[in-house]
């Protein structure tokens, strides 16, 4: 997935599950996050782990739900 290197991806549900999963393959990988989820503490610890590694991200706490 060398591809994903320096590449910005934006990830949303990034605080559990898929999401997360996803988050820490393509930080991996080398992409740059843009971590979004609902729940801050989940995007704080997941960004501290990809960070960890080398890695680039930044927690972006949004409900993406549409209201109507």
């Amino acid at each position: 997935m060398t591809e994903l290197a320096g590449k910005v991806v934006i990830i949303t549900g990034a605080g559990s599950g898929i999401g997360r999963a996803t988050a820490r393959l393509f930080g991996t990988a080398g992409a740059k996050l843009v971590l979004v989820g609902r729940r801050v503490d989940p995007l704080s610890s997941l960004v501290q782990e990809i960070e960890s590694s080398n890695g680039d991200a930044v927690a972006c706490p949004a409900d993406l739900e549409d209201g109507d």
